[in-house]
Order: structure tokens, then sequence, then C-alpha cells
């Protein structure tokens, strides 16, 4: 028999505030939010949040979702708007551009004729891709089920820390089958793979990706990883095999390929090999085909490794062995995500608020992902099996996008993962050999994505906030290191770069301050005046920001002058990029022409926004350069301003729907955003221990930190568009600035706003 689970919230009304000790606070995750890859509602190449809808644990190693597309600018394998699903897979990213990478071990549930080769979105027909009933479509926290209307299959899946679980509900059929393509890789293929059956019920192998094979970047974010598996049937396993297409030596197996006419005749063509015990080739896919009765389900239970297969069995019999109940581990899944999302409580009146807060909140606990076995072990950057138990390593740091907000989030209540990312910088620049910080890490790689040295934010942040379990010393010097090797030119400045002179700027005054608290006032010294490099790009005569070529020569002015996007700058025009001196504001509205200018000029900039936050040439918070801005009113003698703009974001760029996403949620940076500023403060400079104060979005709120401690928001609102702040006290005291510290947090109290 199909099932549908619906997870019904228990509210209990008090007061008109939903009581937390009936609901479970997952119940308010919509993983659909942001789930779209949709670039014309975006208005832009990006697309949407590029988040997946499936079944994943807080940071753990697997994310079992369906996935809908191979090949494109389609980092999570999913968009909600394609009608055909090809499989689930066991790994993705969460809101990611540059063509993506992971998606392993696709796994579909077919009734009927064998196919090789998925089909494609227009032609699901020709493989073994389904179309799906929209309306049965259920993603929670800890699950995710749809039927399959082709083959009217009920598929279910959820997740453990280091595994999966997959239930798929037959109808009558003489030939039905559960099918892995081992070749599947969202960005491209896998390039060698491994079945092994060990006995009837147990198979195990192994998936090799590297960049020959695409993947992050098309093979340029230099992606290379293994993925082991152990997984167990819950039908015995009588009749099986593979099916393995001949791939010829020097073939592209990249993303242009994948979609091309010669892959689909390789893959449609591939052999069948039944009964076999092991089999290694170049392109395989493993089947195992029965009877059913209407109402057979199988279930199939997978755990992973980075390391080996040996690893992938010790995560399995940890964590899989025990029960073969899908609905036992969906249950664990439930109380995983309700443990993780209680380190915030909010209460509202408004179920779509919480949808919104808790979604965001659990957006932010995906990344950076366990990369550790329970054996302790890991796989190091020098290729080598690595194991500690002084920490868990981690993985996915998508750097130019979270040191704004989602790292300086996980400050408050996750300081232990914070700590785990700062030894995994550390570790790996050791095991790889070259003692510098990457900007964008990916399962070991450096990828070189974007700009700037983002980990040493992440340090200087952390150790400025007394978060100290890690190796401060071997940090300031490998920190040190990154900033002497990435970003450091001779002429002072970046040449032909806006985007890099300023954030280098900033990461050299991040430097700083861990030399500070080194005592190594040289140093301190030396960075703070490479710090000031921003001065450098500042063109009087245009009164902004101006790319200057390698001898000192302004670049050419382009026709709509600082609204060019790309002019010297990354993902964004010098009209948003110019705003980002965070270590410096006094510095930088002096340039401007002091604070009467820039005030007028970032109100300009605002007014000029499209309500619904769209990627624009103003504030376009669909992408990170401008994530501070509005908090810089606050700094400008305008803190209504930063009070009105944060609520008017959080109320039109977060919504309870696919496109509630404005921009890729860029691995846990939008949510977090959203997070902070709707609890009624957040950074404008990471590294320098305050918050700017905005009102918040609800009227209580209570931070339940590891610590034991709690910080409370509560907020006198006398009706719903009061959002002003007429004062506010932290445990009872007046604030007369605009900031709070992050020791005034973590020691725990009420921060007490009364607005108007």
């Amino acid at each position: 028999m199909k099932k549908n689970i619906v997870i019904a919230a228990t509210l209990w009304l008090s007061t008109s505030i939903f009581s937390y000790a009936e609901t479970h606070l997952s119940d308010y995750v919509n993983p659909i939010i942001g789930a779209s890859t949709n670039t014309t509602i975006a208005h832009a190449e990006h697309g949407l949040g590029k988040t997946f809808p499936g079944a994943t644990t807080p940071w753990g190693m697997t994310q079992v979702s369906p996935n809908t597309i191979t090949g494109g600018d389609n980092g999570p394998g999913y968009s909600y708007e394609h009608t055909s699903i090809e499989g689930f897979a066991l790994t993705q990213l969460s809101g990611i551009g540059w063509y993506g990478d992971m998606g392993n071990f696709l796994v579909m549930p077919t009734v009927g004729q064998l196919h090789t080769w998925r089909g494609e979105l227009d032609n699901p027909d020709a493989g073994y891709r389904s179309r799906y009933d929209k309306k049965s479509e259920i993603a929670k926290a800890g699950y995710y089920g749809v039927r399959l209307s082709d083959y009217d299959i009920h598929a279910e899946v959820t997740a453990t820390p280091h595994g999966g679980v997959m239930r798929f509900t037959y109808p009558e059929a003489d030939t039905a089958r559960v099918q892995i393509d081992l070749a599947r890789r969202v960005g491209g293929s896998s390039t060698r793979q491994r079945i092994e059956v060990l006995n009837d019920s147990t198979i195990r192998g192994w998936m090799l990706c590297n960049p020959d094979g695409g993947g992050w970047g098309n093979g340029n974010g230099n992606a290379n990883y293994t993925v082991y598996f152990y997984s167990v049937f819950s039908r015995p396993m009588t009749d099986y095999g593979v099916w393995t297409a001949i791939v010829p030596p020097g073939a592209n197996r990249k993303l242009e390929s994948v979609n091309s006419e010669e892959f689909r005749q390789r893959t449609s063509n591939a052999e069948i090999v039944r009964n076999i015990k092991a089999y290694e080739g170049n392109h395989l896919g493993f089947f195992t085909e029965f009877p059913t009765n209407n109402g057979d389900n199988v279930t199939l239970r997978t755990a992973i490794s980075f390391v080996s297969m040996e690893g992938a069995e010790a995560n399995f019999k940890a964590e899989l062995a025990d029960n073969s109940d899908f609905d036992y581990y969906h249950q664990q899944a439930i109380t995983l995500w309700d443990n993780a999302l209680e380190k915030i409580t909010v209460e509202s009146k408004s179920t779509e608020d919480l949808t919104i807060f808790y979604t965001s909140l659990y957006h932010t606990m995906i990344d950076p992902r366990c990369f550790t076995d329970v054996t302790g072990e890991f796989p190091g950057g020098d290729g080598k099996p690595h194991i500690t138990d002084r920490y868990t390593r981690r993985t996915v740091f998508s750097g130019w996008d979270v040191f704004r907000s989602q790292f300086p989030l996980q400050t408050i209540i996750n300081p232990e993962v914070v700590n785990d990312i700062i030894n995994s910088f550390i570790d790996l620049a050791e095991e790889n050999g070259t003692g510098y910080y990457d900007r964008w890490e990916l399962l070991n790689a450096y990828s070189g994505c974007m700009i700037g040295n983002p980990a040493i934010s992440v340090i200087a942040d952390a150790a400025t906030k007394g978060i100290n379990g890690f190796d401060l010393k071997k940090a300031y010097e490998q920190c040190r290191r990154t900033a002497d090797t990435i970003g450091h030119y001779p002429q002072g400045y970046s040449p032909n770069s806006i985007s890099e002179t300023l954030e280098y700027a900033y990461f050299d005054w991040c430097v700083a301050q861990i030399a500070r608290l080194m005592g190594d006032n040289a140093a301190e010294k030396e960075y703070l005046e490479r710090s000031q490099a921003y001065r450098k790009i500042f063109d009087s005569e245009k009164r902004w920001f101006r790319p200057r070529n390698a001898d000192g020569s302004w670049a050419d002015w382009p026709e709509k002058g600082r609204m060019q996007e790309w002019y010297g700058c990354i993902e964004c025009n010098p009209y948003q990029q110019g705003w980002f001196v965070p270590h410096d504001v006094d510095g930088m509205v002096d340039l401007m022409g002091g604070r009467e200018v820039a005030l007028a000029d970032l109100q300009s900039m605002f007014e000029q926004t499209p309500v619904e936050f769209w990627w624009n040439e103003f504030y376009n918070h669909a992408n990170e350069p401008v994530h501070h801005v509005p908090f810089l009113f606050n700094r400008l003698g305008k803190p209504e301003l930063t009070q009105h703009w944060t609520n008017h974001i959080c109320r039109k760029a977060y919504r309870n729907a696919v496109d509630g996403l404005c921009g890729n949620e860029d691995v846990g940076q939008m949510s977090a955003w959203y997070i902070l500023a709707a609890s009624g403060f957040h950074p404008i400079c990471p590294g320098l221990p305050e918050y700017e104060i905005t009102s918040p979005l609800f009227d209580h709120i209570t931070y339940n930190m590891p610590s034991g401690r709690q910080f409370v928001i509560t907020a006198d609102r006398p009706s719903a568009d009061a959002i002003l702040i007429e004062s506010v006290t932290l445990n009872g005291m007046p604030i007369n600035g605009t900031t709070i510290t992050h020791e005034d947090i973590i020691n725990g109290g009420t921060l007490h706003f009364k607005l108007k």
C-alpha cells in the first residue's frame, strides 16, 4: 500500500502563542523553499535558491534527495519546475552555482523494461526517469516522499548522519527493480566505479570522481574524491547484475558530454552482465529485479564514507544495522532536527513566519558537513587516511559567502562547529603542503572559486570572541602566509579590481586582529597599514572606487559608470562593492565626501531597489557583497533606516514559497542573514566582536546556547507595523549606542526593545 506521511503539528493555543512543548520545531521546516534553479524568476543567470528538497541530518555527511537533472548550472540536481525525476542520490550541495558536484549513488525504483540511460526532461520515456505527481510531493526535515507516476511507485527517503534509507512501495508487477547509477554525478560523471556483491542482501563498492569527469566548476574546481558505499536491501537479491558502458580512451566525461547524443548512445547500449560477484569499470550501474504484489515495499539502507569501504561498513554498523524499519530512521532524523533547531526558539502567531524562520535555521545547519567516519578517520589533503579524536573534520566551505553571516551565527549557537572548521583549515593546509587556506574548499579541493581570504575572517572572528579550541599560534602563522601569498601585490592594491582590493584590505585587517591577540605589535602595525589599501583605488574625480591598472593609471570609465556590473568587480557593480570597507567605515565615509553625502547616496540605493529584491543594480540582496550594507545606516547616525530596511528585507526577500529565496542560498549565508537580522542584531565587521542592533522581527526569541545560558530578545510592539526602536535595554540597563557585544550575548540575559 502506498503511504503518504504527513506530519501534523499539534498546536496548543495559549494567549495566541504556539507552545513548543506540543509542537516539533522540525514541523516548521519547508525544504521546498529555494528548491529551484529557475533563472527567469530570479532575473539573473545565477537562478533562485538552488537548495535541495531531500532529507539530511544536522551537519550530516549524506543528503538523500530527488534529482531531476544532470548537466547545466544545476548545483542541487533538482529544480521544482521540472516534471520528472531521475532518481534519489545520497550526496548533494546546497545553494551553489558553478555547475555543481556530487549527486552520487543515484537510486531509482522502476518496473518493466530495464533502461540504462536516464532519459531527458523533454523525453522521460527514453530512460529510467519518471514523471511524478506534484501533489504527492512531501518535503520535511528528514523526509521526502513522492509518487512516481510512470511506475506507480511511492518513493520515500530519510537520512542518518552517515547514510540514507529509501523505501519504495510497488504496484503489482512481473518485473520490478531497484537500480543504481554509479556513474552519475550532477556536473558530469564519475570516472571509475566498483561493485561487490557480499551476500544475497548486501553490496559495497566505490565511485571515483575526479576533474576528468567534470563536477565542481566542470573540473576547474579540482574536486577529486571517492565515495565508498555499503548497502543492504530488505529483499533478497535473486536476479541482479550490472550494466557497463564502453567509454573510449580520451572520451569527454565532463558537463558538455553528459547531455550529448554520443553519451546517450553509449549509455543506452550498455552491456548487461547478470549474477556477478564483483565488477569494475568506467561507467557502471547495478540492479536487482523481483516480482511484486500491489503494496510490496523494498527498503534500501546505505552508509557512505570518503575514506574506504571498511569505513562505509563501520558507519553502517553504527547507524543502520540494528533496525530495518524506515519509520524508525525517519523518527530519529526528526529528533536530531528538533534538538538542533532548539538552539533558537521563537514565538509567533504566524505559521508562515515560523516556517520561514525555522527553514532558514535548518539551511544554516547543513554545512560545513561532517567528513569523518564513526571510526574518527577522514581523507586527508595528502590523499591518505587520517584519524583524530580532537575534532570532527568538516568540509564544504563557501568562504566568500559564509564569513559574513553564517559563521558569526555559528559562533553563538554552534561554536564547536566553528572550532571544527578552523581545525580542518589548519590540518588541511599542512596535509596538502601549501601552508595556506583556500577561499572555497570542497572535499579537500582548493577550488580557488571567488576572491579574498575568508578563512582568515572566520579565524579572526572566532579568536576575538574567545573561541579557542584550536592552535591559535599555528593558525596565525597560516593566516599570515595566506594573506602574503594570495592578494598581496607590490602596488599595494589589486590591479584592475575593486572587489579584490577592498576585500583583501579587510582580510589584512583581520590578520592584524590576530596579531594583536598574539602580542605581535610589528605585524599588527604592518597589516593595519595594508588594510588601508582601499584608499588607493578611490578616484576623487569620479567620487567613487575605480579599478587601477598595474601601472597606476585608471581603468577606462564605462558608459554606465559605477553601475556597470563586472567593472572591476565580482558578481556586482562598483556601487554595490564600494560600501565594503567594514573595518574602517569612518575612513570610507570621509573619502565619499562625509556623512551627509554618504547617507544621501545610501538612501538613494535603497529607494531604487525593486521591492521583490530580485537581482538588481542597487541593493542586491540576492548576492553577498551588500549583506552588511543595511546596517551602515547605524554608523551614519540614522538607525531608524537600518530598522526600516532590515525589516523590509526580512518581509520581502524571504517567503514561504519555492521562490522564497531571492538568490542562491550559498551554503547557509542567505538564511543566516535572515536569522540574525530577524533576531535584532547582525555584524558589520566579523573580527570585531560586536553586532549592530536593529529591531527584531519577533516579540520573543530565545537563544539556547551550548553553555546552558539563555539570551532572550523581547519586544513591546503596540501594533504589527511598529518596527522603530524607541528604547532598548540589556538586563534592564539602557543601551545608548547601536551595538551589542558578543560577550553580552553569550553571558546570557535579556535584550528588551520598546518599539513604536
